[in-house]
């Protein structure tokens, strides 16, 4: 049985509304783009726990558990916003924004999570 549906609209896309106005584009790409390249090499204390054997204490797991959530957390939004501030075309699909937004409350719960536990 085939049922044809008149005046069916599908959203597939839309434009977020907090996005910087195009003469402060730059300035905002900046600032951004500073805040992720200053977070990412802060966050790679992992690697420092991995190679010295001295840090293979249950203190440091947690850093390096708690610094991974955050490494991703950060990672998940600031390189889509950069890309969306320097081009021109602002709208973003709305099966990527609910997995974005998926998994950044996923990463956000985690880091809470082990906030709460190394308290």
């Amino acid at each position: 049985m085939t049922m044809i549906m008149k005046n069916k609209i599908v959203i597939s896309d839309f434009i977020p509304q907090g996005l910087p106005p195009t003469e402060y584009q730059h300035l905002f790409y900046a600032l951004f783009l500073a805040m992720y390249l200053t977070s990412v090499p802060g966050n790679l204390i992992i690697i420092l726990i991995l190679l010295d054997s001295h840090l293979h204490t249950p203190m440091y797991l947690f850093l390096s558990n708690l610094s991974f959530s955050d490494l991703w957390f950060s990672s998940l939004t600031r390189p889509k916003l950069l890309q969306k501030i320097q081009c021109q075309d602002p709208s973003i699909l709305y099966a990527h924004y609910l997995t974005q937004m998926y998994f950044l409350m996923v990463f956000g719960n985690v880091k809470n999570f082990l906030l709460m536990i190394m308290a």
